[in-house]
């Protein structure tokens, strides 16, 4: 097993592009979930077992080089896809009355919260990772028509490069969990949405037929705060 405390450059480096013309370039294809990772342990498409323990401000991108074996001829190159982000501008927020901007925040974040999606909140941008189908997700915004809201789709990559490692951790680790909803003798549905930060805030839809004590789990879909 290869330990990686460090990647050694990327592809798109000239000095890897002209090595990588002479050697064979062996995948390590990382799923979303897994690229946010600084600690995994996965195999390589030729075999190559890696033990990656990255600092914690680091992530893996698309391209890194994780391992070169000169002798054989061999480059280990992370291979990550990252999805599409939904990307929530609230241009010009700051100008509006302070009701308008409790109004506006309260409406998008139960909006958000009711569909379990995570996201990142980094100045007046909400970034919100795809979760389902593009298609649904931007009729799920047409549908709310926020006030003072602006949205659009980006490349992940794009995105991720914003982003610090913990935030890159936070919206893209947990972005294909899939929220469920548990019956019982009782009809019990949960809708939470967790803002992480300086506060926290819940958004609930309960409707409860109970007659007898009983535990639920709880389905949360996380979000991190930064001014």
């Amino acid at each position: 097993m290869i330990l990686v405390e460090t990647t050694l450059g990327n592809l798109r480096d000239p000095l890897w592009q002209e090595r990588s013309r002479n050697a064979k370039v062996d995948p390590l294809t990382l799923e979303q979930w897994e690229a946010p990772k600084n600690r995994l342990r996965k195999e390589s498409e030729g075999g190559i077992e890696l033990a990656i323990s990255l600092p914690r401000s680091q992530h893996l991108h698309d391209g890194d080089v994780l391992h070169f074996d000169e002798a054989a001829g061999v480059i280990v190159v992370a291979r990550v896809a990252l999805k599409d982000v939904l990307v929530i501008e609230l241009e010009g927020i700051e100008k509006l009355s302070p009701a308008e901007i409790v109004r506006t925040c309260f409406e998008l974040g139960h909006g958000l919260g009711n569909q379990h999606w995570p996201a990142v909140i980094k100045g007046s941008t909400v970034y919100v990772p795809l979760s389902v189908d593009q298609k649904v997700m931007a009729s799920v915004m047409r549908t709310h028509a926020f006030e003072h809201v602006k949205t659009r789709f980006a490349p992940g990559e794009e995105i991720a490069a914003k982003l610090d490692a913990r935030e890159v951790r936070l919206l893209f680790a947990g972005a294909d969990a899939t929220p469920h909803h548990h019956h019982g003798n009782g009809a019990h549905g949960h809708d939470h949405a967790h803002t992480d930060g300086h506060g926290h805030s819940h958004a609930h839809d309960h409707p409860h037929d109970h007659h007898h004590d009983h535990s639920h789990p709880h389905d949360h879909a996380n979000a991190v705060v930064k001014p």
